[in-house]
C-alpha cells in the first residue's frame, strides 16, 4: 500500500528545492541548466497529482503531457503551450548530445515567473 500523503510530500517538497535551484542558476547566468529545473519543478508537482489521483507510485517518465493525462489535470491552452516549452529543456540534462537552443535572459526569466505561477496553481490544487 503506497503512503499517499508522503509520496504526495515528497514530490512537493522535492519541487519547491528544484524552484530555488531554478532560481539561483537563472540568476547566475545558467539558463539552460535553469529551464532544465524548471521543467523538473513542474514534474514532480504533477506527479503529486498523479499520485493523488492514481493512488499509487507515479511513473518513471519526465514527458508533462503524459503525466497531466494520468494526473487528469486540465490546463488551459497557455499553460499546455508551455509545458510544451519546457519539454524541450528536460532532455538536457539527460542527454549530453542534445543542445536545444537556449533564450535570451528575458524570456528565461518569464519563464522561471510562469514556472512559478503554474507551481503555485498545482499546489493549490492538490
Amino acid at each position: 500500500m503506497v503512503n499517499l500523503p508522503r509520496q504526495i510530500e515528497h514530490w512537493i517538497t522535492g519541487a519547491e528545492d528544484d524552484l530555488e535551484s531554478a532560481k539561483v542558476l537563472v540568476d547566475k547566468n545558467r539558463l539552460l541548466h535553469g529551464l532544465f529545473f524548471c521543467h523538473l519543478v513542474i514534474e514532480k508537482a504533477i506527479k503529486a497529482h498523479v499520485v493523488k489521483e492514481t493512488r499509487e507510485v507515479a511513473p518513471r517518465s519526465h514527458n508533462l503531457i503524459y503525466l497531466s493525462e494520468k494526473a487528469k489535470i486540465e490546463f488551459n491552452d497557455e499553460d499546455e503551450i508551455f509545458l510544451g516549452i519546457l519539454m524541450k529543456y528536460q532532455l538536457q540534462g539527460r542527454y549530453p548530445d542534445y543542445n536545444p537552443a537556449i533564450p535570451d535572459k528575458f524570456i528565461v526569466d518569464s519563464y522561471l515567473i510562469k514556472t512559478e505561477e503554474l507551481f503555485q496553481w498545482l499546489k493549490k490544487k492538490l
